[in-house]
């Protein structure tokens, strides 16, 4: 019997071998050129979801029709929110993303993480935990949380900071236990500028916390120096139709943008998101083809 054994794991070895390999050595092959996918934020239609006049399924469809791989389903466009949806709720989006091809990357909470109110960060920290679930049922790769934008009166931004942090790794372990990355979105609240996203990333110290770069919300003198910074911190992209210089209101340079993520050598979603008051489908299906035609040039 023990020869045998020995000689039944001898003839595994191999295979055993290249399966250690394999999981201790995940390096991509770098001559492979980066993959981007592209997907639709929910929030582009948000007068219309939250009006009935669209649905989530309306939504995939649009999405699937004019080439998108994927869609932002964010959370409080469900009726229930911010209870967590049933089972045959998510379960029906799901096989509807399948027959039409779709994967749903992303889903998204409200929250704030700014409030002086322990016990209120607390309950959204509960929140998180709840609808990380979600995220995972559905097949998400990553969940959408905000800093906040509470007043913060008798604290300093360094004392905001410090919750932000040990708030964000509770999260962050949340995540790592239903395998869902926590994108902070940067939202032009509490997080101003890219260092000060970066000093938090970089403090919360997770693979499970990343950044969800929204190129519309660095109201700075140059969003796109901002935005560059920033780049290597990327687990995810929200492309807007418009930046904010110093707050002003201004068309985004797609070939910009466009060429600061293909110079990082991104890899993953970038996502489109409408703003303003035209008709979304027409604004998205424009940035897409913009995006494209710039990010394909060399």
């Amino acid at each position: 019997m023990k020869r045998r054994n020995v000689i039944g794991y001898l003839a595994l070895a191999p295979f055993l071998l290249g399966t250690r390999q394999i999981l201790a050595c995940p390096k991509m092959d770098t001559s492979v050129p980066p993959r981007l996918q592209y997907s639709v934020n929910a929030y582009s239609f948000n007068s219309l979801l939250k009006s009935g006049e669209m649905t989530f399924f309306d939504m995939m469809e649009f999405a699937a029709q004019i080439g998108l791989d994927a869609v932002d389903l964010t959370g409080y466009y469900f009726p229930s929110y911010p209870e967590i949806p049933t089972n045959n709720e998510l379960f029906l989006l799901k096989r509807k993303a399948l027959e039409l091809g779709l994967n749903i990357s992303w889903t998204g909470i409200r929250n704030d993480f700014v409030n002086p109110d322990a016990d209120a960060r607390k309950t959204d920290r509960d929140l998180v935990r709840k609808w990380l679930n979600v995220s995972s049922k559905l097949g998400a790769s990553v969940m959408r949380v905000f800093a906040g934008k509470h007043s913060y009166d008798g604290f300093s931004k360094s004392d905001v900071k410090e919750w932000l942090v040990a708030d964000f790794k509770t999260c962050a372990g949340y995540g790592e236990g239903q395998g869902v990355i926590v994108g902070l979105q940067n939202h032009n609240e509490f997080l101003i500028n890219s260092d000060e996203i970066i000093e938090v990333l970089e403090k919360v110290d997770s693979e499970w916390f990343g950044l969800i770069l929204d190129i519309g919300s660095l109201q700075t003198e140059d969003p796109y120096d901002e935005i560059e910074k920033l780049a290597p911190y990327a687990n995810y992209w929200f492309i807007k139709e418009h930046v904010y210089p110093n707050g002003i209101k201004t068309p985004v340079n797609m070939e910009k943008v466009a060429t600061i993520i293909r110079n990082q050598g991104y890899q993953g979603y970038v996502s489109f998101e409408s703003l303003s008051d035209a008709d979304p489908k027409l604004i998205v299906t424009s940035m897409l083809n913009s995006f494209r035609t710039e990010y394909e040039k060399r």
